[in-house]
């Protein structure tokens, strides 16, 4: 790489590189700024501070799916476990997945915890 150095009052001002060595640079920053997200979502993910959500879940939450319920399966639960471990009916859970309730925040927060997710990944 060739630089053209322009000087102002003595001292270099600017440096004038041709448009190839510009991308390839800018390339280079983008790569370290990609790793630099990617090493900070990882340190934050093991810190516990991110949550991660599996695609299937996104995928069938998209196509309208009841978070609630998409979660209480991943996790193995029945309705009525998830029900007992929130302290709710099965008739009342049953009701807030299909969206004929929408269920307090309360209960809502009861469910998040009994699912160990946060609170905003069953909620719009």
């Amino acid at each position: 790489m060739k630089a053209q150095i322009i000087e102002k009052n003595g001292r270099p001002e600017f440096a004038v590189i041709s448009y190839e060595d510009y991308q390839y640079f800018l390339e280079l920053l983008e790569d370290e700024a990609d790793a630099r997200a990617v090493a900070e979502f990882h340190e934050a993910y093991t810190a516990g501070r991110e949550f991660m959500v599996p695609e299937e879940i996104v995928r069938r939450e998209l196509a309208g799916e009841s978070p609630i319920k998409l979660w209480r399966e991943y996790r193995g639960l029945t309705q009525q476990e998830l029900a007992n471990r929130a302290g709710i009916s099965k008739p009342y859970l049953s009701q807030i997945e299909t969206g004929k309730r929408q269920g307090t925040v309360e209960t809502l927060s009861a469910i998040a915890r009994s699912l160990e997710v946060p609170l905003d990944v069953l909620t719009d």
